[in-house]
């Protein structure tokens, strides 16, 4: 008597295994810090689908209320529902901090391509420049820019992505270093490719992955670079709310109403810490998968 033994199962494809085995490690912080950021982004793109009253209009008799289901983080000085401004201000906040971290992220990479792909004096010289800005505190610098440019939450975004140039330029050199010394760039050169299209489709490519891994925490960064400016009265003008002027704005209140502060600062820090283990995460799947 004959056994049949039936056909081995198709072995599942590498890149479906990797992406399987990259799912377990998505635990319980995980998740919370994606609903974290998911809720940012309904309030930056409908914040009326989180809260419906308007974050300017003042209510006569119920200045300084504590929490309450009306009013759910109390209201301002003004009688304005604090939980709708900071839903409002969420637009401000985050808008700026991506304003920040697209100005040092293109000007971290233009550096930081040139400074390791061409070398010798170049190199000498984004380096020295690299050096200048990471020597003086990017809080300081940040006000030294706004000073030039002019208050506001737009010239503070400018002025904070300025001052994070350095971290993606570090970190783009370093990556452009590495791959340009690699095997299929020296062939590609051998074979008398021009230096345009071997860093266009060999060097960028291969070494923009850890630089863009870097936004999430120099996003959370910028919203607390921000914050401390608009906090410092170089930000957001009122009366539009925006996390770090809610912050200046409660400090005054802070026995009577401890509410106004605590609220904003609160979603500052959530969002920094959200913003923190979501670089985590990318980084983790990014070891997983290589």
């Amino acid at each position: 008597m004959t056994t049949t033994l039936a056909p081995p199962a198709p072995a599942a494809s590498e890149p479906a295994a990797r992406r399987r085995s990259a799912l377990p490690a998505l635990g319980p912080g995980d998740v919370a810090a994606a609903l974290v950021i998911l809720l940012l982004v309904i309030a930056v793109i409908a914040p009326s689908l989180l809260a419906r009253a308007d974050p300017l209009s003042a209510i006569g008799g119920e200045a300084l209320s504590g929490p309450s289901t009306a009013h759910w983080l109390g209201t301002d000085y003004l009688g304005r529902d604090v939980y709708t401004r900071i839903v409002h201000g969420t637009r401000t906040s985050l808008g700026a901090s991506a304003v920040a971290v697209a100005v040092g992220l293109a000007g971290g990479l233009a550096l930081g391509i040139l400074s390791g792909y061409l070398g010798g004096w170049v190199d000498a010289a984004v380096s020295r420049l690299i050096d200048i800005l990471l020597s003086v505190p990017g809080l300081l610098l940040s006000m030294v820019i706004i000073v030039a440019l002019g208050f506001g939450a737009v010239n503070a975004a400018i002025a904070v992505g300025i001052s994070s140039i350095a971290s993606f330029a570090r970190v783009t050199r370093s990556e452009v270093l590495t791959v340009r010394a690699s095997s299929y760039v020296e062939a590609a050169q051998h074979q008398g490719s021009p230096r345009w299209r071997t860093l266009l489709r060999h060097i960028l490519p291969n070494a923009v992955g850890p630089v863009v891994s870097l936004i999430p925490l120099q996003f959370g960064g910028s919203i607390v670079w921000i914050s401390s400016l608009s906090f410092l009265g170089f930000g957001a003008v009122p009366p539009h709310p925006e996390w770090g002027l809610l912050v200046a704005e409660g400090r005054q209140y802070l026995l009577s109403a401890p509410w106004l502060l605590l609220a904003p600062g609160a979603v500052i820090v959530i969002t920094v810490l959200s913003a923190s283990h979501l670089q985590g995460v990318v980084g983790r799947v990014r070891r997983t998968s290589a």
